[in-house]
């Protein structure tokens, strides 16, 4: 471990001097071209790719390790609030500013001109810098038979590394569990505003951080600087026993769990984060069954027996709901056929295409154009699903997913085939490559769908109200049922999710005229009433509330509220002064009041 302060004095930018005094110094970082001010230049920076948006002085990308740090330096030291942002796919506003109510100018240091992924020994770790996306990590590990912890969702459309372990972000895969880390290179504002660099990756690389981060950006360290302590880990090592406790009375996994919140995992944005230390894991393999009922109560029957009966692990099993599936279909067809004919590493470039064009319309007063044209075009095309999973579909309500490993193959067909026979609620079948393929692409270009419905239906659909749900292991009723004063507001409910992980996202589309954000707080108390955790895996971003634990959390970490604040409803003030005013030490102002 290395730790290194820096002092220099705060200088306000209380006035237009100030500010440019502030952007002078980090043109001088970075040079003028990667110093954005405009409003049309920052726009795909501040705004959320599903929800938030606000102001900020300036959105700054840095090259290199030392620049990131000598950015940070400039804007902690002119005391200003820093938003750290990678890829912007976050679904909850955590990586962008939430209007305009800050106490100080708020700067955005975006840190994609910073790929690196670093190899350790034969594949089994590596090391990723503030730029790498999953994406990129997937096809770094593939010519070595590894795999990252996440090869599904959100890698697809350029998500980071980091940002994934900064959310404790879960994903499809049932034996990996959240991102999860405890070998990070990151900065610190401490109590006293001095700024920290904290090397706990586990590798020696210098004592100043100008040493540390040139070294490491340079790759300069050879096997003997890399240490490996056995009390620090580099993925959860606890997840796949967790799973597999289907009578356990709490979820597998959520943001706010204590026990997987650890200096950068979890972070949410609250620490800067330089690199992190990761655990690969071999490529399998596998075979993929689809399954289909009528009977929810036989989706539990097969979630419970494959998790406990298996001599292994299931690798996935992912859940879609009817209606989640027909959306899906027609809205998520170009994202599913984008990423079919041209690979994933074509998807971050046609986001940002995306991105450009709709900010060229929205200054005519324009929205939605392109996700209207579009669909406009997709509307004209064929179904692009397997036949039997079209047939599925019309027989079968609730469909299932499930991916094993080849050598758990037969003891899974086995159980299927005697399951099922002569079951009239439900059947399945066994996927060849290509369905199987397909049908796991499905599932993820769902995830996006509801947003070009959104956009596609602007005189009906007033918003979407996105939940993304942890249930207990033991809960069998994991159908939804709302009352029929929230089902009278909802055009279409669209369920999906990770379901042997009992993780389940679940988009509204909410009808013209009806307050989304009252229809998510009434959910909120639903899920109360369940016992369910939320979120399990987006993060609390700007939409949840922290609970006192994971704001708790937040503020030993950044005790002066420079990074990222009011995220999770709590204080956006310097130093937190306008917490826990409420009278109870740990909580945000008005918890109580929005968490019902």
């Amino acid at each position: 471990m290395s730790t290194t302060r820096d002092t220099t004095r705060p200088v306000r930018t209380g006035d237009a001097a100030g500010r440019e005094a502030v952007l002078n110094r980090l043109r001088q970082v970075v040079g003028a071209a990667h110093v954005l001010t405009d409003d049309a230049q920052t726009r795909r920076f501040r705004k959320g790719h599903r929800t938030g948006q606000g102001e900020v002085l300036a959105v700054v990308r840095p090259g290199t390790l030392l620049e990131q740090w000598q950015v940070l330096q400039a804007a902690v030291a002119a005391d200003c609030i820093v938003i750290m942002q990678a890829a912007n796919t976050g679904l909850t506003g955590g990586s962008t500013p939430d209007g305009d109510v800050y106490d100080r100018d708020v700067v955005l240091i975006n840190t994609l001109r910073i790929p690196g992924i670093q190899v350790l020994g034969k594949g089994e770790q590596v090391v990723c810098l503030p730029g790498a996306t999953l994406d990129r990590l997937e096809q770094t590990l593939a010519p070595l038979g590894r795999e990252p912890h996440s090869v599904i969702g959100s890698s697809c459309i350029g998500a980071s590394v980091l940002g994934g372990i900064c959310n404790n972000s879960g994903g499809a895969l049932v034996r990996r569990g959240p991102a999860y880390t405890e070998l990070a290179l990151y900065a610190q504002v401490q109590a006293d505003g001095s700024l920290t660099l904290v090397n706990h990756l586990g590798i020696d690389l210098g004592s100043t951080p100008e040493d540390i981060l040139t070294r490491l950006q340079l790759g300069q360290y050879g096997e003997q600087d890399v240490r490996h302590d056995p009390t620090r880990a580099a993925a959860d090592p606890r997840y796949a026993e967790h799973v597999r406790d289907v009578d356990a009375e709490t979820p597998a996994r959520f943001n706010a769990d204590p026990s997987r919140l650890f200096e950068a995992s979890g972070s949410a944005g609250k620490l800067c984060l330089f690199a992190v230390r990761l655990d690969t894991f071999p490529k399998e393999a596998s075979t993929v069954f689809y399954i289909g009922s009528n009977d929810p109560a036989d989706l539990t029957t097969v979630r419970r027996h494959l998790l406990t009966a298996l001599s292994r692990l299931p690798i996935a099993g992912e859940y879609i709901h009817r209606t989640a599936y027909d959306i899906g279909e027609r809205y998520g067809k170009d994202t599913f056929l984008l990423i079919d004919r041209f690979g994933t590493a074509r998807v971050p470039a046609a986001f940002a295409l995306k991105s450009r064009v709709d900010a060229f319309f929205e200054r005519l007063g324009l929205r939605g154009v392109s996700d209207r044209v579009i669909q406009a075009v997709m509307n004209r095309l064929p179904s692009h699903l397997p036949a039997r999973m079209r047939e599925w579909r019309d027989r079968f309500e609730h469909h299932l997913l499930v991916r094993v490993s080849v050598d758990t193959a037969p003891a899974t067909r086995e159980f299927l085939s005697a399951f099922f026979d002569g079951r009239a609620s439900g059947a399945f079948f066994e996927c060849d490559t290509d369905e199987g393929r397909k049908a796991f692409l499905h599932r993820f270009a769902i995830a996006g769908a509801a947003i070009r419905y959104r956009e596609a239906h602007p005189n009906t659909v007033g918003d979407i109200v996105a939940l993304d749900v942890a249930l207990r292991r033991n809960d069998r009723e994991w159908v939804e049922q709302l009352p029929a004063d929230l089902e009278d507001g909802i055009i279409h409910k669209l369920y999906y999710g990770h379901f042997f992980c009992h993780v389940f996202h679940q988009d509204y589309i909410v009808r013209k005229g009806v307050d989304p954000l009252q229809m998510e707080h009434a959910m909120w108390t639903l899920l109360d009433v369940r016992r369910a955790e939320y979120p399990a895996e987006h993060n609390v971003g700007h939409l949840y509330v922290a609970k006192p634990s994971l704001a708790g959390f937040y503020r030993q970490l950044d005790p002066t509220n420079t990074f990222n604040p009011g995220i999770g409803h709590t204080s956006r003030e310097r130093g937190w002064e306008d917490c826990c005013a409420d009278g109870a030490k740990g909580w945000p102002q008005g918890y109580r009041e929005n968490a019902g």
